[in-house]
């Protein structure tokens, strides 16, 4: 299929969508080998309009995979603690990560690398290109589409929505999106500053007022703020002088603003999609899933789910796996959005908390998560997305479904960059042998002797431990790693409908 619109093989997919999510999973699938089309219906151009300015540990793991996240640093501010709200500070040097920070940059520069990755994968680019139905049968996808005044029909074995919160992909296989509205007249704003704040990001509650400050890097800053005192609809008009008094209610001051390059007024809902599955066609991102912008969460969250589904629909469209491995991409990220959906809004209501209960209630949570360790990790965990793991198989490894630090590899290498292959990579200890059929090896750098197999995404698929079933400890035939042998390779990948 080209993008004029003319029929495709079956073994392709089109993505539609062009946002951090659709361009990080159609450069995965591209990267994969598989024929892909990317649907847009905006011009070709990356907006400085975008929400998103923070990008957490798990993501720039996910990205540190795809070699982009060196890169996208030097375009950002690290920042070592995040203030949620009063005392509640969470301490992110403390992640289990070599990304122990946040990252404040722009979504648009994410945006250039994912797109540049794409390109230089392959990815076939589609827009001006509006998305009108679509009908699916046992083969495929047809997607009705109209471009330039024309319509047409594209085909390919899938689609995948990552059209946003209005998702036409959604509506077209007819999946409701049940939530609701949970705050209303948000405004923003990209505006100079007479003075520059003494901290990357700026941001308090007082009272009915909310505000945030964070650096473009132009010499802009986008500010996003909400006076709940003045509720008013997403068209009513909007000046400066509002922006500025409500950052003076939750700020103590403005900070000097001027030179609005742009505004605008919004809603922020939160919604999420029943499904994330219909046959042939799979949503991801927020035309699966959207919360409010508290803790950051949307854009990564969207990011990760494009993580999990790109290794998995390369791997049915390739022919390597059946149906039955896209099953899980819900199964693992439905509750993942669900949580997201939970934390975000409840930091939001704590934030904005006036009775004495929720005010008590957020006490206590800030005197928990500063004191009490394992609260701490598990806040930590949520907002950047480390702390998640997926459901596995009873009587599985403890290690099955969690994410995989970027361990240390013999020769000096790390995981990360072993996963750049977009493959599994089976870690053994070492004096194993370098190469086992249909899988990639690496070694330790350490004496641990667990062997650990790791999915494309970084979470451990399978692991044993010395001295259990097929073990060192048990006389492994001469000639294997030390008890893995290629034999037990279809029971490494049992649960992945891999062929």
């Amino acid at each position: 299929m080209d993008s004029t619109g003319s029929s495709r093989t079956t073994g392709s997919v089109i993505v539609v969508g062009a946002g951090p999510t659709g361009l990080l999973l159609a450069g995965d699938l591209a990267a994969a080998g598989v024929p892909v089309t990317l649907v847009e219906r905006r011009p070709r151009e990356i907006s400085n309009l975008s929400r998103a300015f923070a990008v957490h540990a798990r993501t720039l793991e996910q990205l540190d995979a795809r070699g982009l996240a060196d890169e996208l640093e030097t375009k950002g501010q690290q920042l070592q603690r995040l203030r949620l709200f009063g005392s509640l500070v969470l301490e992110l040097g403390e992640l289990p990560s070599r990304f122990n920070h946040l990252l404040v940059v722009p979504q648009y520069e994410v945006e250039r690398l994912l797109e540049r990755r794409a390109v230089d994968a392959g990815v076939t680019f589609a827009y001006e290109t509006e998305v009108t139905g679509l009908a699916q049968d046992a083969d495929g996808v047809t997607l009705h589409v109209r471009t330039q005044g024309e319509s047409k029909d594209l085909r390919a074995a899938y689609v995948v929505g990552t059209d946003g919160m209005r998702s036409t992909v959604r509506t077209a296989v007819g999946l409701p999106f049940p939530g609701k509205s949970v705050i209303r007249s948000v405004v923003l704003a990209d505006v100079r500053l007479g003075e520059q704040p003494d901290n990357v990001l700026t941001v308090n509650t007082v009272g009915d007022a909310f505000a945030f400050i964070a650096p473009f890097g132009d010499g802009y800053y986008r500010v996003i703020a909400w006076n709940r005192a003045h509720d008013v609809s997403d068209d009513a008009p909007l000046d400066l002088d509002e922006i500025k008094e409500t950052a003076r209610l939750a700020l103590g001051q403005d900070y000097g603003m001027h030179d609005a390059r742009w505004m605008s007024r919004f809603h922020s809902d939160e919604r999420q999609a029943p499904k994330y599955r219909v046959g042939r066609v799979l949503l991801a991102g927020d035309a699966a899933h959207v919360h409010t912008p508290a803790g950051g969460q949307g854009m990564n969250t969207g990011l990760q789910d494009a993580a999990n589904l790109g290794w998995k629909l390369a791997a049915v469209v390739g022919g390597r796996a059946t149906e039955e491995l896209l099953d899980t991409y819900e199964s693992e990220r439905h509750p993942v959005g669900k949580a997201v959906l939970r934390s975000s809004g409840g930091l939001v209501r704590l934030a904005m908390a006036k009775r004495p209960w929720t005010l008590a209630a957020r006490s206590v949570l800030a005197t928990a998560v500063t004191r009490a360790r394992p609260a701490r990790t598990r806040a930590v965990g949520q907002i950047t997305g480390i702390g998640f793991r997926y459901p596995a198989p009873r009587g599985s490894h403890p290690l099955v479904g969690r994410r995989v630090p970027d361990v240390a590899l013999q020769g000096g290498t790390r995981l990360y960059e072993a996963l750049r292959a977009g493959e599994f990579v089976l870690i053994l200890p070492q004096g194993s042998p370098d190469k086992m059929d249909g899988v990639q090896v690496a070694h330790w750098a350490s004496e641990r002797r667990t062997a650990l197999l790791v999915r494309p995404d970084g979470y451990a698929a399978w692991a044993r431990d010395p001295g259990k079933e097929g073990g060192a400890d048990e006389g492994a035939d001469e000639g294997t790693d030390g008890g893995v042998k290629s034999t037990d390779v279809p029971e490494m990948f049992a649960g992945y409908s891999l062929r």
